[in-house]
């Protein structure tokens, strides 16, 4: 069995493991926000699972309500539209725009007043 030096492997690293592409992915304060409300959902048995994509222009984290189903909400992340306002976005399943805003705290409570009913 071969011995590798972990720093020569570190500084050397074969080609198929270095991005060429820069992509686009939530920072560990905007997770910490999303799953904060995520897991008050999932406490509450409206949602059961969740998918993150990382691509070139956009993050998204996609949240169903089973896993084989298609996402009921989609929050993404546009780096290239804080200008407009539009950093992040909260779509519903048929792609409206629900919230946009550059406060990610903001957009997400867009998806915790849905879900409030009125008990009587």
């Amino acid at each position: 069995m071969p011995v590798y030096n972990l720093a020569e492997y570190r500084s050397n690293k074969p080609a198929h493991f270095q991005s060429s592409l820069p992509v686009v992915s939530f920072n560990r304060s905007e997770l910490g926000v999303i799953m904060s409300l995520y897991g008050r959902m999932v406490a509450s048995g409206i949602w059961r699972d969740y998918g993150i994509s990382h691509l070139k222009d956009v993050a998204i984290f996609s949240i169903f309500r089973r896993t084989a189903d298609f996402p009921l909400y989609r929050i993404e992340k546009h780096p290239d539209l804080k200008a407009r306002n539009s950093l992040y976005l909260v779509k519903a399943m048929d792609g409206q725009i629900l919230k946009r805003g550059n406060e990610l705290k903001r957009v997400v409570s867009v998806l915790d007043k849905r879900n409030l009913r009125l008990v009587g």
